[in-house]
């Protein structure tokens, strides 16, 4: 037998109707626990399970009992009636969810607490892509009932420090999920934290149930997702504009589409570097648009892709794919639309080239274009510009602009477009400027539109 000292609570059990505001803390008395050798680790639960019939797997007369760090707290409201628990505080290598009926499981599972799960009784499934253990209901695995809480989980008096993973967005894999991990040199996407237009990490109107917020690393252009509940007690608080690194859980997004972050506090987040955005072309800063209209394209007559190559643009999918730029209609408006659901093409970098547009004989260009994203699980789209075409998209210098990208919504088609004005003033001769998309079925395949191009002059 094994012997471990673990919290009891004493007098927690208070008269629903206090007529004071004075409070007691609860006494806290130290009690021993006597536990059998039976002990089990994360890695060994999960290898119960067989993902490929999803049987729930019960536990029955094993008398074993998981050994776990909790990772997760419900403190700020991010996390609820769960528990995300790994195998060690130092280099973990398995971790799990344990769903409880609780919402303040962080008064006794504070972070780095570490528990043993008492297994039977309990079942173990997989959940959008996620091993969880639970109480069996009717073929699914619900919470734990309250009533039920001290007997499958057993708080022990040892509080770790928890050294967060290290890893790289493109080392995500299934063996990471509800690991606490740590990701440095990693940045907001630029269209969600500008000066004029700055997002929240889940207050924004079309955000429902979860707020999913791009990051990017610095050294590898890897993307990810950063994921508040919008019952988080954060969610109205900006994101921050800076980079440096971010310490989360591991999970993925409520239809495995994708790998998602969750952080436990705002405190997670270290961003106190410059960011790391690539150089973007600019005129000027200040937009002087002349009256004359040098190009417009509304696509209102644009029916077909043949159509729309005939009036000189270039439209071509360069992974050899069949996904390219697609008129659209919708109320009476015509748009170009690009998105990769549904197409299983892993990547999908599909570009729309402009016809040649000679600026000789103007003054003070503006180029403007509106854009409406739907679906969004990524921002996947470039706005570039070239006075220097060779007819082929991936042999041409191309010059990035920073146009502003619309986030959002995640679940739904867009409801507006945002427009970008910029200045082109100091290009000459003939310009091409082009839209290019790089999705990656399923997870990558935000929808977008594009109308109303643009460009004026003297």
């Amino acid at each position: 037998m094994k012997t471990f000292l673990i919290l009891g609570f004493l007098g927690f059990s208070l008269i629903s109707c206090v007529k004071t505001d004075d409070f007691e803390i609860p006494n806290v008395e130290t009690e021993e626990f006597s536990l059998n050798e039976n002990i089990t680790n994360i890695a060994a639960v999960k290898n119960l399970f067989d993902p490929e019939n999803n049987d729930i797997y019960t536990f029955s007369e094993t008398e074993t009992f998981m050994e776990a760090y909790v990772i997760s707290s419900d403190e700020g409201g991010n996390f609820y009636k769960e528990l995300a628990l790994q195998d060690r505080p130092v280099a973990p290598k398995a971790g799990i969810l344990i769903l409880v009926d609780d919402n303040s499981l962080f008064e006794t599972f504070d972070f780095g607490r570490k528990i043993y799960v008492k297994l039977d009784g309990l079942s173990l499934w997989q959940n959008n892509g996620v091993i969880q253990l639970g109480k069996q209901n009717r073929g699914d695995v619900v919470a734990i009932p309250n009533s039920l809480i001290d007997e499958h989980l057993i708080r022990t008096t040892e509080t770790a420090e928890i050294t967060a993973l290290p890893l790289e967005i493109a080392e995500f894999n299934i063996d990471h999920l509800n690991l606490y991990i740590r990701l440095n040199n990693v940045q907001f996407n630029r269209n969600l934290v500008r000066d004029d237009l700055r997002f929240t990490f889940a207050g924004e109107q079309t955000d429902q149930y979860d707020g999913e917020r791009q990051l990017e690393s610095c050294v590898t252009g890897a993307t990810t997702v950063l994921s508040s509940s919008t019952f988080s007690d954060f969610k109205s608080l900006l994101l921050p504009q800076e980079s440096g690194s971010i310490e989360g859980v591991l999970s993925r997004n409520f239809y495995d589409d994708f790998f998602v972050v969750a952080i436990n506090t705002p405190e997670a987040i270290e961003f106190d570097e410059e960011r790391c955005d690539p150089v973007y072309f600019s005129c000027s800063d200040v937009i002087t648009s002349g009256p004359e209209v040098i190009f417009e394209e509304n696509f209102t007559n644009i029916t077909s892709k043949e159509k729309l190559e005939t009036e000189g643009w270039t439209n071509i999918n360069v992974n050899g794919g069949s996904e390219v730029f697609k008129p659209g209609t919708f109320d009476g408006d015509r748009y170009i639309r690009i998105s990769a659901f549904n197409t299983e093409e892993s990547p999908l970098e599909a570009w729309l080239v402009s016809p040649r547009i000679d600026l000789d004989n103007s003054t003070s260009e503006t180029l403007s274009f509106e854009i409406m994203s739907s679906y969004d699980n990524a921002t996947i789209l470039e706005v570039l510009i070239t006075n220097d075409y060779s007819g082929n998209p991936l042999t041409t210098d191309w010059l990035l602009l920073d146009a502003k990208i619309p986030v959002g919504p995640s679940n739904q088609y867009g409801i507006k477009y945002l427009k970008t004005e910029l200045d082109i003033s100091c290009m000459e001769g003939k310009i091409n400027f082009a839209f290019r998309y790089l999705g990656a079925a399923p997870d990558k395949t935000t929808t977008y539109d594009i109308d109303n191009i643009r460009i004026t002059g003297h």
